[in-house]
């Protein structure tokens, strides 16, 4: 049988909907909207005052793959800890403003990449506006309106009687409003919603009522599994009709996990080029090997490993061999041995001992020999 290249595309040649026509803002040297990818943004956990515990954090989101970094600014000692965080952040950092709007012009004058404001929340907010807008245009600094369930403007909450996907939007597009007034559009907006439906639904109709680049997200997620499955589908569904231009994921969790998760969720899109993907049975009563230990322990074993590559981890003879023929490399596993598969090619069998063995090395051979194309970042793993 002759050997074919299977290798995982970086894009697929057609994306599942054109995306949506977005002016394109800068955040530091990141694009967000136009035709610049979808990025990945996370938010620090730690006392943004504390400076080095905050970038110790910043440096872990940069290397798991984070674009860009918000992160709290609710007293003065954060403030003042911002130009220093700004100054050494690898990434662009976003200062995330509430109730007090001089902590505003104090992340402008720190260097900050953008600011994120909550309209809502800010005390006479439409009074600030204008000096806001002064300030941000002559730095350079975009502002991020941020509207959430959890924090309407009252105004909307006595007209519409709860945060309704039509609340959501009408508040966004009046603040918006108010900078336009003062000849500032460097914009992005964000309606978030605990509930998926709500959120789809408001993005959907601010993406028809204006032509600002749209942060995703799904505020108060929950913890990881109900806050990874409430985001995928969210996400998923703007993302597949061409609607964000950059994504958070919210989970009780560390945020590193949040960027692995919007890292894959691009991924699985064809929204961002694949890297080490791990295809696995879910076992059945075929199954004639331990599926969970053995994915687990090729999962383990090819942390870090940063390649597009897929590797099939099968448990049976009846799909096994033709997933894994699929596959960059593969195992077919039955009766104690395994068939290794490279690029569709049976190229040894081994005993079910050395199956975790015998695929380290050939993923680290193959790496070696894609060395040349590889890309920065760090690697996700999909079992499933």
């Amino acid at each position: 049988m002759t050997a074919v290249s299977l290798g995982v595309p970086s894009i697929p040649a057609k994306p599942l909907a054109p995306r949506r026509k977005s002016r394109q803002i800068m955040v530091g040297n990141v694009p967000v909207g136009g035709d610049a990818p979808v990025s990945v943004q996370s938010m620090t956990t730690t006392l943004t005052s504390d400076v080095n515990a905050t970038l110790q954090q910043i440096a872990q989101l940069t290397a798991t793959g984070c674009q860009i970094v918000r992160v709290a600014c609710p007293s003065q000692d954060d403030a003042d800890a911002l130009p220093m965080i700004a100054k050494k952040s690898q990434i662009p950092v976003i200062a995330d403003i509430h109730f007090q709007p001089k902590y505003v012009f104090a992340a402008i004058d720190a260097g900050c990449a953008a600011v994120r404001v909550n309209p809502g929340n800010i005390r006479k907010f439409d009074d600030q506006v204008g000096e806001i807008a002064r300030r941000a245009k002559a730095a350079g600094v975009p502002i991020r309106i941020g509207v959430n369930a959890g924090s309407l403007d009252p105004r909307l909450y006595e007209k519409y009687g709860k945060a309704t996907p039509e609340a959501l939007v009408e508040s966004a597009l009046w603040e918006c409003s108010l900078f336009e007034e003062h000849d500032f559009r460097d914009i992005k907006i964000s309606v978030k919603h605990n509930d998926p439906v709500v959120m789809i639904q408001a993005y959907r109709l601010l993406a028809e009522a204006c032509d600002y680049p749209l942060h995703l997200g799904v505020t108060e997620a929950g913890p990881a599994f109900q806050g990874t499955i409430k985001s995928a589908v969210a996400f998923g569904a703007l993302l597949a009709e061409g609607i964000g231009d950059t994504i958070r994921v919210s989970l009780s969790a560390p945020p590193v996990e949040e960027v692995k998760v919007g890292t894959q969720i691009l991924e699985s899109l064809g929204l961002r080029q694949r890297g080490l993907e791990i295809v696995s049975c879910p076992s059945c009563g075929r199954a004639q090997v331990d599926v969970y230990t053995l994915a687990d322990q090729v999962t383990a074993a090819l942390d870090g490993l940063n390649v597009p590559l897929r590797v099939a981890v099968m448990g049976c003879v009846v799909n096994g061999p033709g997933e894994a023929r699929e596959a960059d490399l593969g195992v077919a596993s039955g009766n104690g041995k395994g068939q290794i598969f490279v690029k569709g090619e049976v190229i040894k069998t081994v005993p079910e001992s050395q199956i975790v063995e015998t695929l380290v090395e050939e993923a680290a051979r193959l790496a070696e020999e894609m060395g040349a194309d590889l890309g920065g970042g760090a690697p996700e793993v999909a079992v499933g």
